[in-house]
């Protein structure tokens, strides 16, 4: 029998629900980012300098391993700020994974499926509507539950509404 979470732990689980989300979106859009600069090292050998002295961004080719630049490359290098940006952000997004899966008492499944949505492009975006879905109609269900047994328990509210 799987654990079921706490009643006094759902404002707690709205609140991370809504972290979760916000989490979710922005590292998948970040995986994505890192995809795309990925194909665009290793298949078309190029990297991408923003701010260099020959415009706002320029494309420069890849050095191959062993070899060393014919020129000093200068400029910010978007490539690499947009690798560290995920590799920072995911370790936010491993938190909110957390803070949602303790309090909603899930297995420990459940939190690998969802620390994957940062590793596997589009997964987090599934994801994070199959979970948002999942938890709000169980929180929904549960407050509703406890609403009706509140107002089976007081008579006297009941007869005040008619």
């Amino acid at each position: 029998m799987q654990l079921q979470p706490k009643p006094e732990d759902y404002p707690r689980i709205r609140r991370s629900l809504r972290v979760y989300k916000v989490t979710s979106v922005i590292t998948g859009i970040m995986l994505l980012l890192l995809c795309a600069v990925m194909v665009m090292k290793y298949v078309f050998k190029v990297e991408l300098f923003l701010f260099t002295p020959n415009g706002v961004a320029e494309f420069l080719p890849t050095i191959p391993k062993g070899q060393e630049a014919e020129f000093v490359r200068e400029g910010f290098d978007l490539f690499k700020a947009i690798l560290i940006a995920h590799g920072w952000f995911y370790v936010v997004y491993l938190i909110a994974n957390f803070m949602l899966w303790s309090p909603m008492r899930w297995n420990f499944a459940k939190f690998l499926l969802l620390a994957l949505g940062g590793v596997i492009p589009f997964l987090s975006f599934i994801l994070e509507g199959r979970i948002a879905r999942e938890v709000t109609q169980f929180l929904d269900a549960k407050e509703a539950a406890i609403a009706d047994s509140a107002a089976a328990a007081d008579p006297d509210r009941q007869e005040g509404k008619a």
